[in-house]
């Protein structure tokens, strides 16, 4: 090998995954070494949040040991292993490292609240403020022009869709939200039936679940409209979507904040509900259905 080939090989030696550097020094490592490398094969995720202590700890070795073993992969130490282990879980470890380092900080559970209570409050503002006039029109007139909305969205983001059906079926033909009993089969199922004319509704927040970009997908490419509710540009959603709504979702604590989304949820229904042509009639009848079963008192008119 010439000089010029030397900088070559260590960057593409730089670019071999954690598996792949087990893989290849595997028939060379020792017997404690070979035990640490099927841990981390067999538990990746876990030994991505462990520190050094309580990975020697799991594998019953000396720290030293641990740092041995990333040496042996190639690695200067066992912070640059854990790194690279970790690029692989970039997106789900990020709530976790903000956690692990908010655990660090003196708080009372009331500095706590506060700063909860805060970051929902920067977050609304922010969806406030990013808001794109020509796509809450758009969204809006899709909502309504619509024959059939299917929702989908599933973890945190089904409960969210169900409050989105609530919002919206008063004033549209037919509403359905898709994250039921069934799962994903299930909503594949009622996705099956869509036709022009139909709306797809797509709700997804970090972390992303693969099963609403994957009907997300599939409904784009059967030629349905799709409205996405997400919190960036950078969402796999955004660029399937013909009209996006972003919602600012950053928490400290969790890995997204459903507060901003929930406030673009209830933002979307009421201008819905604003520009539908009966929503008075229906709030009339809507009160009179409930009225049975609503606490009040009459006023006395002494």
């Amino acid at each position: 090998m010439n000089e010029q080939s030397l900088p070559a090989a260590a960057d593409a030696a730089s670019s071999f995954s954690v598996v792949e550097r087990i893989a290849q020094s595997m028939p060379t490592l020792s017997a404690s070494h070979r035990r640490m490398a099927d841990y981390v094969l067999a538990r990746p995720f876990k030994v991505a949040i462990m520190s050094i202590d309580e990975f020697a700890q799991e594998c019953n070795v000396s720290i030293a040991t641990a740092n041995r073993f990333a040496r042996a992969l190639g690695l200067p130490g066992y912070a640059q292993f854990r790194a690279q282990l970790a690029q692989r879980f970039e997106e789900a470890l990020e709530p976790i490292e903000r956690l692990r380092l908010e655990l660090t900080r003196s708080a009372s559970s009331f500095d706590v609240f506060a700063s909860s209570l805060y970051e929902d409050q920067r977050n609304s503002e922010l969806t406030r403020l990013s808001l794109s006039a020509e796509q809450c029109e758009k969204a809006v007139q899709a909502v309504l022009g619509a024959q059939r909305i299917f929702i989908i969205g599933f973890g945190s983001s089904g409960f969210l869709g169900g409050l989105l059906q609530r919002g919206l079926s008063l004033h549209c033909p037919m509403v359905e939200c898709l994250a039921g009993p069934g799962g994903v089969s299930h909503a594949a199922r009622e996705l099956s039936r869509i036709k022009p004319g139909d709306l797809v509704i797509a709700i997804a927040f970090p972390r992303y679940l693969a099963d609403t970009v994957t009907l997300a997908k599939a409904a784009k490419a059967n030629g349905i409209p799709l409205l996405a509710i997400t919190d960036k540009p950078t969402s796999p959603l955004a660029p399937m979507a013909d009209i996006c709504l972003y919602a600012h979702s950053q928490r400290q604590f969790l890995s997204n904040s459903e507060t901003a989304a929930l406030g673009m949820i209830e933002a979307l229904s009421a201008a819905v509900a604003h520009q539908s042509k009966d929503s008075l009639t229906t709030a009339a009848l809507l009160t009179e259905s409930v009225m049975p079963w609503l606490i009040y008192r009459e006023k006395n008119n002494d």
